[in-house]
C-alpha cells in the first residue's frame, strides 16, 4: 500500500484557465501509485492528493469519486496500449502475417512492462460498484474495444491474404485475445515455469488459424 504519511509534494498553483493540468496531474499520480504498488487499493483520494500536493477536496472539482479516477487511469492505459499496438503493426511492414504476429507480441510486451496497469485493465482486480459510483456500465463495456478491433482487423487481413483459415474473424479474434491474456497472466504468476521458447508463436498460430507460410 502507498504510504499516506509521506510528506506532501509541494505543488505550484495553476494559473487561471489551467484546470485541465491539475486533472492530468491527478491521473498521473494515480498511475504512479498503481505502478509502484500493483494494488488498485493504494489509489485513494488521500494518497493521490498527497502525491500531487493538494488537499483531497480539490480532487472533487475534476473527479466525483475514486472509481472515476481509476476509470481515467484505465482509459489512459488502453490508449497507451492502442498506440503501442499501432506502432508495432506499422513497423512490421506490409505482410499481413508479420503484422499480426507483431501486434500479438507487442500486446504481451505491454503486459510484461506494465504488470500493475495490465492487471487493472484485464485481471479483474478493479471492478467498480456500478450502483455506488459515478462509473456506468457503458463506461466499462467500451474499455478495450479499440484494442480488440485492431486484433480483429489484423486477423481479417490474414484471412484475405490467404494466411489464415478463420471463418469467423470476430469470434476467433476474441479467442486469440483470450490466449494472449492467459499467456500474459501465467508468465507473471508462474515465472519459473519452463515455458517453451516458441510458446508465443504456438498460441498465435493455433488460435489465429494460421497456415505454415
Amino acid at each position: 500500500m502507498a504510504d499516506d504519511t509521506a510528506a506532501t509534494r509541494v505543488r505550484v498553483r495553476n494559473r487561471r484557465g489551467e484546470g485541465d493540468r491539475l486533472r492530468l496531474e491527478i491521473v498521473a499520480a494515480a498511475v504512479e501509485l498503481l505502478d509502484e504498488t500493483g494494488d488498485e487499493g493504494a489509489v485513494t483520494l488521500r494518497s493521490v492528493a498527497r502525491r500531487v500536493g493538494i488537499a483531497a477536496p480539490s480532487i472533487y472539482r475534476h473527479f466525483p469519486d475514486q472509481p472515476a479516477i481509476m476509470l481515467a487511469v484505465v482509459r489512459n492505459a488502453f490508449a497507451e496500449l492502442d498506440e503501442q499496438l499501432r506502432a508495432a503493426v506499422h513497423a512490421a511492414g506490409d505482410a499481413p502475417r508479420e503484422r499480426l504476429l507483431a501486434l500479438c507480441r507487442s500486446y504481451l510486451e505491454f503486459a510484461q512492462a506494465h504488470p500493475g496497469r495490465y492487471r487493472t485493465m484485464f485481471g479483474g482486480v478493479w471492478i467498480p460498484d456500478l450502483n455506488d459510483s459515478s462509473v456506468t456500465e457503458e463506461d466499462m463495456v467500451t474499455l478495450g474495444q479499440s484494442s480488440l478491433r485492431q486484433l480483429a482487423d489484423a486477423l481479417a487481413d490474414c484471412v484475405t491474404a490467404g494466411h489464415a483459415t478463420s471463418t469467423d474473424v470476430s469470434a476467433d479474434a476474441v479467442a486469440l485475445w483470450l490466449g494472449l491474456h492467459g499467456l500474459a497472466h501465467q508468465r507473471v504468476v508462474a515465472p519459473s515455469f519452463p515455458w517453451p521458447p516458441d510458446i508465443t508463436e504456438r498460441v498465435i498460430t493455433a488460435l489465429a488459424h494460421l497456415g505454415d507460410d
